[in-house]
């Protein structure tokens, strides 16, 4: 892997940082209650040439497009945190399993 793609984990708490209540999905529309937002969405709605709301996917693609190495960032995170949970999952439900087994 060449020196320009290797990123350092992350280490972003994100349900903490944007105090959703809920998990967004690619159709939400997305609010300009911050500056870089209000910046960000109105660029990406000029770039699709939408008169209206700007959806979370339309981001992703404009981020995508013109910024790809942060995206493979956020992707290589997101991977990595998925490895994690699944190893987690499986010690936990050995654990699980071998205090069955001692029950018996």
């Amino acid at each position: 892997m060449s020196e320009e793609y290797k990123f350092k984990s992350l280490n972003v708490d994100w349900l903490e940082k944007t105090n959703h209540e809920k998990t967004l999905t690619l159709g939400d529309v997305v609010g300009k209650n911050t500056k870089l937002k209000e910046w960000l969405v109105d660029y990406v709605g000029e770039k699709h040439e939408s008169s209206g709301d700007v959806t979370v996917s339309m981001v992703v693609e404009t981020v995508a497009d013109e910024f790809p190495e942060f995206l493979l960032a956020v992707a290589e995170e997101n991977w990595i945190r998925g490895y994690k949970q699944g190893l987690l999952d499986v010690e936990v439900g050995e654990q699980i399993a071998s205090t069955r087994d001692d029950d018996k």
